[in-house]
């Protein structure tokens, strides 16, 4: 059984840092592309980052390319996301989720749907 347990969140003022992990068990953790996605009261649950199983290749949505960053650690089951330059519209909750081993994923990364097996979230709240 997948498990994917997200941390790191809090409290951060505007232009300020935080680094959100995520921690897998239960499927070799290499051989699946990762993503990172977030939701605000009241709102979709919308993409932010993407990696691919060997971490060659990041994907970002707009709204974060050049403040945020993903990474993993194989050895260690490990998604990372580095969220520098925090702004106001950043605060939301963030999941992180494995992406399905379907050969179209990367045309979907960005949409709910291609993934599967989510956490149950960290909130990032930042105020002014």
């Amino acid at each position: 059984q997948v498990q994917l347990v997200e941390s790191g969140g809090g409290l951060v003022q505007t232009g300020g840092s935080l680094r959100l992990s995520c921690a897998a068990s239960g499927r070799t953790f290499g051989n699946y592309a990762m993503g990172w996605f977030r939701q605000a009261p009241g709102t979709e649950r919308v993409f932010v980052s993407a990696i691919t199983g060997n971490g060659f290749r990041e994907y970002y949505a707009p709204s974060v390319k050049g403040r945020f960053t993903i990474s993993r650690d194989n050895a260690k089951n490990t998604v990372y996301l580095q969220m520098n330059s925090l702004k106001l519209e950043d605060t939301a909750v963030y999941y992180c989720a494995v992406g399905r081993q379907t050969p179209d994923f990367f045309s979907y990364y960005h949409q709910v749907d291609p993934y599967e097996h989510w956490g149950q979230g960290t909130q990032v709240t930042v105020s002014s």
